[in-house]
Order: structure tokens, then C-alpha cells, then sequence
């Protein structure tokens, strides 16, 4: 009889995770098993279960990709880990490595990437299997808790970041101060870069300030785009983290001449689609760039800034059995910061 192990399931679209006992995975060749200690509970999951995208995820989905957790078997044909060794699952499982955008180090937009909690069993389980390829390496005492967020909201904001082309001591403006914003709120101050946030929610505004916000607007008290044209003459770049679409509106309107958006919140649904104006993207020469997770050298970068010190989630953990309110709570925006999944017994 096969070994087992406790999971969060989701068997069918917007109906809650079922708490059961499901086989323990075993690795292929180029695999790891890992023993899962920590899994970041991300918005994205929530899209996956609640069929917001297409195409819609592998059910029966395990859900959860920051996943942070111990090497427990090591699968034929690895190198270079060893059980036991402390290691991160991200987003993107895996890519072809041969086609036009892996070659060309965008892995992130191959057509043939799978993704860890999608199309693949993720982290809201004891045990997870995931190519040795893509996993990222944690140093042994770093704190798991702590660094599964930066598996995802961590490397996704980071790379949102580079892709503005924003310089040291520029503006950026992050539009959405929740799971993901007040991470990028640490990475633009560790780049080097000015922050101006905004949000409708004056506690996450006062979590922003104290992670070196110098500007915060409260969009549902005043014109939010009037604002940043005020107080910092424009911004050089703009990262959206939220999740409505007025915010992607804006926040091409928030930029000075020459400035770059970088699109990282994913609405879902009706959401998804946005009105814009086509004359001030081209009288002033914005540039609009969608990210898309990150690259296995941006996770690599993004851990690099972590466990350095520079950058540190807010987060609070949850057992297993709390998942189905945390994702309620979620959906209702009750959540500051990041939850974390303790995995351990």
C-alpha cells in the first residue's frame, strides 16, 4: 500500500479545498521529493481556483507555488543536491529549454512551461515532486517561513522592477500595496529607487510607509493619478500589483514622459480588460510591459536580496486545515501582507 500524506484538493472550480489523504508523489528521473515546511498562500491560487484564467488548471489540483521545504529522495539522473538539503519550488515548474524564448532567456513565456500548483501538484501538501532543474536553493538556516514568499511575490515584483528599466534614485510608483506591492516596495528601495505607493486601504499605506514609502495616496479619498502628477512631478516607472482594473488605467496616467508601466496583477475575469488612452501613450512615448514571474536567475537574484537582508516579507502562518478562510479572507481583501502555510507536524 502506498505511503500517504495530508493535502488541501481542490476536485472541482470555485468550490472549497477538501482536506484529505492522498498518496506521497515519487520523483522521476531529473526529480526531487521534497518535504514541504512552508507554502505561501499567493493570489494566483485563488485565480486557479476559482477558474478565473484559461485554461483553467489540471483538477484535481494540489494548489500552492512558494514552497519552501527539505529534499527527502533525489530521482535518477540529479546532481548536485542531496537529501536534505533545503530548497524552494516556484511558480514556473518547468520550461522546453529549447524553443525560441528559452534559448533567448524567457523562459517565462515559453508555450510549453508548466506551472507548480497548476498544471502541476503544488505546496498545500506534506510532500511535492518538482524538476531539480527549477528549484531554487535556500541557504540551511534561512528562516522557510520567511522565504516562501519570495519564491513568487518575491521574484515576480523583482523582475516587474527590472523590466521598467527605472534607474537609481527615479520614481516608481507601486499601485496595490498587498501581498505583492509591499514586497516591491523593499525591492525598488534595495535598487535604489524612490517609492511612491498607492492603494485604497490606509493600513496598507502605513505598512507601505514603513517600508520606505515616501509618497502614499489613498486612491478612494482623492484623484490618485492627480496626486502623483503632483507630488513627484510624474513617474519615472509604475508597478501594478492590484488586482482592479482602474489601477492599470491609472497607472499609465501616473507616468512622466518617457516612462515605462510594468503589468504584474492579473484581474482575472471581467476584470481583465482596461480602457486607455492610445494619445498619451504616443505623444509621450510610455512604454507598456506585461512580467510574468520571473526566470530561474531572477529567482536566484530575488533569494540573493532576501537572505542578504534587504528585503523581508510580512507574513503570519496558518495550519493546513485553517486554508479554506484564509482563501475567504482573501477574496473579501482582508489580508495584509503574506500568509504562510506551516506545513510541519
Amino acid at each position: 500500500m502506498a505511503a500517504m500524506m495530508k493535502a488541501a484538493v481542490l476536485h472541482a472550480l470555485k468550490t472549497p479545498l477538501k482536506i484529505e489523504q492522498v498518496p506521497i508523489p515519487q520523483p522521476g528521473h531529473g526529480d526531487l521529493l521534497i518535504k514541504v515546511t512552508a507554502c505561501g498562500v499567493c493570489h494566483s491560487d485563488l485565480h486557479a481556483i476559482d477558474g478565473d484564467w484559461t485554461p483553467p488548471p489540471v483538477i484535481p489540483l494540489i494548489p500552492g507555488h512558494e514552497v519552501a521545504g527539505r529534499v527527502t529522495k533525489v530521482g535518477a539522473g540529479v546532481t548536485g543536491f542531496a537529501v536534505g538539503e533545503h530548497v524552494g519550488v516556484p511558480w514556473m515548474y518547468s520550461s522546453c529549454g529549447t524553443c525560441e524564448f528559452c534559448l533567448a532567456g524567457m523562459e517565462t513565456i515559453c508555450k510549453s512551461a508548466e506551472a507548480t500548483g497548476y498544471t502541476k501538484p503544488g505546496g498545500y501538501a506534506e510532500y511535492l515532486v518538482a524538476p531539480a532543474a527549477f528549484v531554487g536553493r535556500l541557504p540551511d538556516d534561512a528562516d522557510p517561513y520567511a522565504l516562501a514568499p519570495i519564491l513568487c511575490a518575491g521574484v515576480t515584483t523583482y523582475r516587474g522592477l527590472k523590466r521598467t528599466g527605472a534607474r537609481p534614485g527615479q520614481w516608481v510608483t507601486i499601485l496595490g500595496i498587498g501581498g505583492l506591492g509591499h514586497i516591491a516596495i523593499q525591492y525598488a528601495k534595495a535598487m535604489g529607487l524612490r517609492v511612491a505607493a498607492v492603494d485604497v486601504s490606509d493600513e496598507k499605506l502605513s505598512l507601505a510607509k514603513s517600508l520606505g514609502a515616501e509618497v502614499t495616496v489613498n486612491g478612494a479619498e482623492t484623484d490618485a493619478v492627480a496626486a502623483v502628477q503632483e507630488k513627484i512631478g510624474g513617474s519615472h516607472a509604475a508597478v501594478v500589483t492590484a488586482v482592479a482594473s482602474k489601477a492599470f488605467e491609472q497607472a499609465i496616467l501616473m507616468l512622466r514622459p518617457g516612462g515605462t508601466v510594468a503589468y504584474i496583477g492579473l484581474p482575472g475575469g471581467k476584470a481583465d480588460e482596461i480602457r486607455t488612452s492610445i494619445s498619451a501613450i504616443t505623444n509621450w512615448e510610455l512604454s507598456v510591459r506585461g512580467s510574468n514571474v520571473g526566470t530561474r536567475q531572477d529567482l536566484n537574484e530575488a533569494i540573493a536580496f532576501a537572505t542578504n537582508g534587504l528585503v523581508k516579507a510580512t507574513i503570519r502562518t496558518v495550519k493546513l486545515d485553517e486554508i479554506n478562510t484564509v482563501l475567504d479572507d482573501m477574496r473579501k481583501g482582508k489580508i495584509v501582507g503574506r500568509v504562510v502555510i506551516d506545513m510541519k507536524d
